[in-house]
């Protein structure tokens, strides 16, 4: 990954710390409890706003101003809120090794109680159970209800208790939540249980039976899928977890007169310009510059390529990456909140505490659920009584109406569903800035591409050997003595053409001679001259041969086809021993911007998904030209200012033609696409490009990849249809399951074993995403030069 892109992250990274603060929350059972923790921390004094993640269990609470001063007592504060509301707010502070380890040793706690609540109250359901089937099966007597009632009070006021402490605190704050429902309805079958036992004692209850396997079942069925949504839930929000891990909190700092080279110390006492020894094997704790030794590196973590690449003494390392197979020394140029991995976390953690319109609208409908849920069930109830029921079986249909209900189904398809995509997204190289923006990703129509540095690499490559022919039309010089001339004369430029030509005479394995006299001409015009062999020639552009004397007539005689009119050219000519004789031309290179080797591929992915592209470029019509048609696009704007790019994507955003995919998207790199960027619907730049069209940008590519372009697409559309199919499917099962139980037709126990399923499915569905990999992992393409006849 590019500096520009550590650079960019780093400002903005940094003015987010400022304004924002981060704590995890725990006692969350339901989507409902997120507005109302919200609620809470917005009333605070000095907070401006606060994104809640059911997901992810934490808060993000953004500062005023005027509050930055006074962090600790935002904090107690905030704190002292949410446990008003019945909740627990505990501050995470990310640089913070201490904060961050507190928090996850809460979650593996929780985790393991959770489990074991699980595991009793399957204990002491299963007996419950067991009876039921066999009276059913072979009409053996149930247990006694004093048995049953030994079995299922623990169930209902030990095991169950969360729900009633949950739906206590829902109720005072003003609200109400699946808690609510679930604690009314278990309670009306453990109390009409209870009842009839206690009639019982003083004499027969006609047909009246127990409920007690039902309200067991209902406690037991919710925890279970309670405890299978918090595993599938932590799957999906481990991006950032697993980011965090690969920060080792003890490091080697080189101390040369210790035997084995080096001391441990703490991250934490680690500053700039110290030296660290990473080992093989170890991951890098800081970006650093490589002072002493030669290794591979595994930087799949950042860029998601999985080859290794080799890093050499000057090179620079990235925390999070892995040595592979050598000792390094690393002097230490940025750490903790500084380097680049903190950066990507940052970008990551403000994705997933956002909330997109569809989240934000569900969360305002979960809010009115629960009140008519209930009035359902009152209605329910008043029904069968008036139609004649006996009061205990109306009683037990409402509650079966309470249990089914499932808020939650509804509040978890959109936020579990983005955590999975944008951690998928993440980890295939491709960071997307917010929820809002992955979903108008997901509709995207229109995707305009840069061609500099975006379609092209932005480096100049040789597309073409041209030796001066005679009359007869024989060659002067055959092109491989040409570039073997060139490739001398040129390994000692540090120009861009110069280097693309000593890389290109290398790639042929040519070998290049030793160079005398060897001086660069700038007063001349730009080139080079030097002996080789005890012959001088001299290498360089029009405007250097036109000061030897070449007249635009001669430099023609090279033969440029049409197409390669607007390409850049350098000349090859011999000096004479007689310095006032004129220098004889022996030929020309051709060089072009180099096609990504990906680059028609990308564009095939875009057209199979029905999206449209076009190029965008500042450059003449004739080279935007040749590149698309070389690319396979068909919509060109060519000369093209940064206004006048910002004013096309305006144009073109008005154009309706596109539903159901009416956005647009812009690829790039420079200064000059930022604008534009800023003006698309959705503004995607690679990471290798600058700062400001990184900054400018809502996705972020950590590649310089443009098969990325697509994927990011994909995977948007792939989130949205998650999100989709799980709202359809809350929606169906609530408009099927509740008038099922209303009639009747389902027990309370097997309502509540619906509606800890309709969850459960919901969650899992979403996370059906963290299996996706994209396309480009997958492609290895091969060199593209510009030029069909592409020769050295």
């Amino acid at each position: 990954m590019d500096k520009a892109l550590f650079h960019s992250q780093e400002s903005e990274g940094s003015s987010q710390e400022e304004t924002s603060m981060d704590f995890s929350i725990e006692g969350m059972t339901c989507a409902s409890c997120v507005r109302r923790v919200e609620k809470a921390i917005q009333h605070v004094e000095g907070v401006k706003g606060a994104s809640v993640n059911f997901t992810t269990e934490q808060a993000r609470v953004y500062l005023a101003t005027s509050a930055q001063q006074h962090l600790l007592a935002i904090q107690e504060a905030v704190e002292q809120a949410v446990s008003k509301k019945g909740y627990k707010a505990y501050y995470i502070n990310r640089e913070n090794p201490s904060t961050v380890g507190e928090y996850q040793s809460r979650m593996a706690e929780r985790e393991q109680r959770d489990q074991a609540h699980l595991v009793w109250a399957i204990v002491f359901t299963i007996p419950l159970v067991l009876s039921m089937f066999l009276e059913y099966a072979t009409s053996t007597p149930m247990l006694p209800g004093w048995i049953q009632f030994l079995l299922a009070t623990p169930v209902q006021f030990w095991l169950g208790a969360r729900f009633y402490k949950a739906g206590f605190r829902s109720i005072v704050s003003g609200s109400s939540n699946m808690d609510v429902l679930v604690a009314l309805g278990s309670t009306a079958a453990w109390g009409l249980s209870t009842y009839i036992l206690i009639k019982s004692f003083f004499g027969p209850v006609s047909s009246m039976g127990f409920y007690y396997e039902s309200s067991a079942l209902i406690i037991t069925f919710i925890l279970l899928g309670q405890w299978l949504e918090h595993a599938t839930r932590r799957k999906a929000a481990l991006s950032v977890q697993s980011l965090q891990s690969m920060r080792p909190a003890v490091v080697h700092v080189e101390a040369p007169e210790e035997p084995t080279g080096y001391v441990d110390r703490a991250l934490a006492e680690v500053k700039v310009h110290d030296r660290l020894v990473v080992l093989p094997g170890d991951i890098f704790p800081v970006d650093g510059k490589v002072v002493a030794g030669s290794a591979y590196v595994d930087e799949a973590m950042l860029t998601g390529e999985s080859d290794a690449v080799e890093k050499n003494i000057g090179d620079e390392v990235t925390e999070g990456t892995t040595n592979l197979d050598s000792h390094l020394v690393v002097e230490v140029l940025r750490l903790g909140k500084e380097t680049r991995l903190a950066a990507i976390i940052r970008l990551i953690e403000t994705a997933q505490a956002s909330k997109a319109p569809l989240e934000k609208l569900v969360d305002r409908l979960s809010a009115v659920f629960v009140p008519i849920v209930i009035g359902v069930a009152v209605l329910t109830f008043l029904g069968w009584v008036v139609a004649g029921a006996p009061w205990h079986d109306a009683l037990i249909n409402a509650a079966s109406v309470l249990v089914i209900a499932c808020p939650c189904a509804l509040g978890l398809a959109t936020p579990t569903a983005f955590a999975a995509g944008n951690g998928a997204a993440a980890r295939a190289g491709i960071l997307i800035r917010d929820a809002e923006v992955m979903q108008e990703a997901s509709q995207v129509g229109f995707v305009a591409f840069d061609k500099t540095g975006t379609l092209t690499e932005g480096l100049p490559g040789v597309v073409r050997i041209c030796p001066i022919k005679t009359n007869d039309g024989e060659k002067t010089m055959e092109e491989g003595r040409m570039i073997h001339l060139m490739g001398s004369l040129s390994k000692y430029s540090e120009h861009p053409l110069s280097q693309a030509l000593t890389a290109a005479a290398l790639e042929k394995k040519v070998l290049l001679d030793e160079v005398v006299n060897f001086k660069v001409l700038r007063q001349e015009g730009r080139g080079v001259e030097g002996t080789i062999n005890g012959i001088t020639y001299i290498f360089g552009n029009t405007r250097l041969m036109n000061f030897y004397g070449f007249t635009p007539q001669e430099l023609e005689g090279i033969g440029l086809s049409e197409d390669e009119e607007n390409l850049t050219v350098s000349y090859l000519a011999m000096r004479s021993h007689d310095i006032r004789s004129k220098p004889v031309l022996l030929g020309a290179v051709l060089f072009d911007d180099k096609v990504r080797n990906e680059a028609q591929e990308t564009l095939k992915d875009l057209k199979n998904m029905g999206i449209q592209t076009a190029m965008l470029t500042g450059d003449g019509k004739n080279i935007a030209y040749r590149i698309a048609k070389n690319v396979g696009l068909e919509t060109v704007y060519a000369a093209l200012s940064p206004e006048e790019k910002q004013e096309i994507l305006q144009s073109l955003r008005q154009n309706d033609q596109r539903a159901p995919y009416p956005k647009i998207a812009m690829v790039g790199d420079g200064i000059n696409d930022a604008p534009a960027l800023a003006a698309a619907d959705v503004g995607i730049a690679i990471a290798s490009g600058t700062g400001a069209a990184v900054q400018a940008a809502s996705v972020t590519l950590m590649r310089s990849d443009l098969l990325l372009v697509p994927d990011t697409l994909e995977i948007s559309r792939l989130t949205s249809k998650r999100i989709r199919q799980g709202l359809f499917w809350a929606f169906v099962y609530n408009v099927i399951g509740i008038p099922l139980a209303a009639s009747g037709a389902l027990s309370p126990a097997v309502a509540g074993g619906a509606m800890a399923l309709s969850s459960v499915c919901v969650v899992a569905n979403a996370s059906r995403l963290l299996r996706w990999k994209g396309k480009a992992h997958q492609y290895k393409g091969t060199p593209c030069y510009l030029g069909k006849d592409a020769v050295l």
